[in-house]
Formats: C-alpha cells, sequence, structure tokens
C-alpha cells in the first residue's frame, strides 16, 4: 500500500436519524493513523469514539465523507467485502468479552482462524502462539466460565490477534476489570504493539488505558478537540 497511514478519514460525519430529530455523532472528523500506533479516543459518553471505532471496522458506514482502512474506502464496500477486511486485516476487543461459553478457550480462539480456510495445523500454531502472548497457553482446553474477568479478556485479545491483523480495535476494553487486572491487560497489548508492530486504537475514558496511550484524541461533541502525542517514556 503506497498511502503511509493505515487508517485515514476525510470530513467523516455520522448522523443518526432519532424520530423527528437526529443526532450528530461525528462531525467532520479528519484523523490518520500509521503502523504501530498506540492511540486512543478519548472523551465522555456520547462523544462520538465507539462511533469511530464502528466505521474504522467496516461495522458501520458514514453518512458523509470518507473513512479509507487499509487502502479501501470502507463506504464503497459491499458486505462481503467489508466482512473480508474485518476478518483478514482487523482485531476487536470489547469489554464484554464476547467469548462463546460453549467452547474451550482454545476453540474461542481459533474461531476467526476458521473463516480463513487454513490447515488444522497452521490453526493450531497459530492459537498456541497467541495464548502464548497473553500466558494462557496451559488453559486452552478450559472454558470461559472457569477463568476471572482478567483471564477472559486476555482470551479475547488472544482470539483479536490470532491472525496477526495489521489494526486491532478496543472498544472500553478495561471497563469490566479491576486496576490490577487493567493494567496487566495493558501491559500485553503494550508488549504486542512494539513485538507485532500492530497498531491499536482504543475507546475509553478510563485513566488506566489513557496513561498507557502514546497518541490521545479528544472528542467532544463528535469533533476531533485535541490529538497530543505522549512520551510514555516506556521501554
Amino acid at each position: 500500500m503506497e498511502n503511509e497511514f493505515l487508517i485515514q478519514t476525510e470530513d467523516l460525519v455520522k448522523i443518526y436519524p432519532m424520530g423527528d430529530h437526529s443526532l450528530v455523532a461525528l462531525d467532520h472528523v479528519n484523523l490518520t493513523f500509521k503502523k504501530g500506533e498506540f492511540a486512543g479516543l478519548v472523551g465522555p459518553s456520547g462523544s462520538g469514539k465507539t462511533t469511530l471505532l464502528n466505521i474504522v471496522g467496516s461495522l458501520d458506514t458514514p453518512t458523509e465523507g470518507s473513512a479509507l482502512v487499509l487502502g479501501e474506502k470502507v463506504e464503497h464496500l459491499s458486505h462481503k467485502k467489508s466482512a473480508e477486511l474485518r476478518n483478514k486485516h482487523i482485531g476487536f476487543i470489547f469489554q464484554t468479552f464476547n467469548l462463546l461459553p460453549v467452547y474451550t478457550v482454545y476453540e474461542n480462539v481459533e474461531f476467526p482462524l476458521l473463516l480463513l480456510h487454513m490447515s488444522p495445523a497452521d490453526r493450531q500454531k497459530l492459537v498456541m502462539d497467541a495464548l502464548e502472548w497473553v500466558g494462557l497457553a496451559d488453559r486452552a482446553k478450559s472454558k470461559p466460565s472457569q477463568l476471572s474477568g482478567g483471564q477472559s479478556q486476555r482470551v479475547a485479545i488472544a482470539r483479536a490477534i490470532v491472525k496477526k491483523p495489521e489494526i486491532v480495535l478496543a472498544d472500553e476494553p478495561t471497563a469490566n476489570l479491576d486496576a490490577e487486572n487493567s493494567h496487566h491487560i495493558l501491559q500485553t497489548m503494550e508488549r504486542l504493539n512494539r513485538t507485532l508492530q500492530t497498531t491499536f486504537v482504543f475507546s475509553t475514558h478510563d485513566q488506566k488505558v489513557i496513561q498507557y496511550l502514546r497518541r490521545k484524541i479528544t472528542l467532544l461533541d463528535g469533533k476531533v478537540d485535541k490529538d497530543e502525542l505522549i512520551d510514555t517514556k516506556r521501554n
């Protein structure tokens, strides 16, 4: 891809109809993200953070403007092409973990690979590598009900990064975790970011997450209020 940006939004607008009224969730947002960034969208509830993540992740489309993700204009993609972009190139981490309770940890992490038509041997290597990265290789046969909240979120991280995506989108990933587990999870994601050069974009208003960011983008009423680079001095 010739463009140096993995993600680029141009005058991005998202408007939701609300009966006789409408809600402007995003109001002419212009942002770019390069490979290897560890960035966060911060701001109060209703500021547009999750909406922006959903558009970047091709789960939603803009009302106006454009979102270019890995060279593809999200607003022009068919349902099939949107799914292909997500399946191959984007990992998602949600605050509610979204693990499938009837499947083991191994099977939950393997699930995204089933859509890529890989051989069982290739899938096994990638799944075990991902579980090693998050320190849960010994829980591969456990069910989600046997895990703590912190362990469940680590499984969700492993599932997001198992295919080694270029982009990981994390929506309030520490919302259901205590401080100790939050820091452990964030250190894991930071290590993966530096090791794999995966671009992480968070949606958060959690101060624990914010202190790990190397770039903080503040959204207010659907607009970019501030865009700051942060020197975390972390090694």
